[in-house]
């Protein structure tokens, strides 16, 4: 395998997770503003307060992308935002919400909370909150 190959397959690898995730559906990350606005425009949000390092927002992330590959509904009708909780805990968007922990799963839509989780990670629980964010 020659140097060009070899850098040619490499980034098409590197790529590939970036493409997948797209067609699955994407979650955004948190900037300051981002989910007032998304729920100004009548969306339903699923807020994931996470931390890169916690094994409990892990096992979250990886139950709710089985769910959305499962069902495509969630991403028709949820945005899906992730919040660093390393640098972000702090601040208003957890202090004003009463988030208490990392690994807190949070469903909005208008100016009402539909559902939480704190450091759920069954699989039925998780779904049961995001089903709340369907339409009827």
């Amino acid at each position: 395998m020659n140097r060009r190959h070899f850098l040619m397959c490499t980034a098409v690898a590197l790529a590939a997770p970036s493409v997948v995730m797209a067609a699955g559906g994407e979650t955004l990350d948190y900037v300051p503003g981002l989910i007032e606005e998304k729920l100004a425009a009548g969306e339903t949000v699923l807020v994931d307060f996470a931390a890169d390092w916690c094994s409990t927002c892990k096992r979250q992330e990886r139950v709710i992308a089985d769910l959305r590959k499962a069902n495509p509904a969630l991403d028709e009708h949820i945005t899906f935002i992730r919040v660093d909780w390393d640098e972000y805990g702090s601040t208003e968007v957890a202090t004003s919400r009463n988030i208490p922990r990392r690994s807190t799963l949070l469903l909005l839509k208008g100016d009402q909370e539909l559902g939480r989780i704190i450091a759920g990670t069954q699989s039925a629980e998780i779904e049961a909150l995001l089903n709340t964010g369907l339409p009827s």
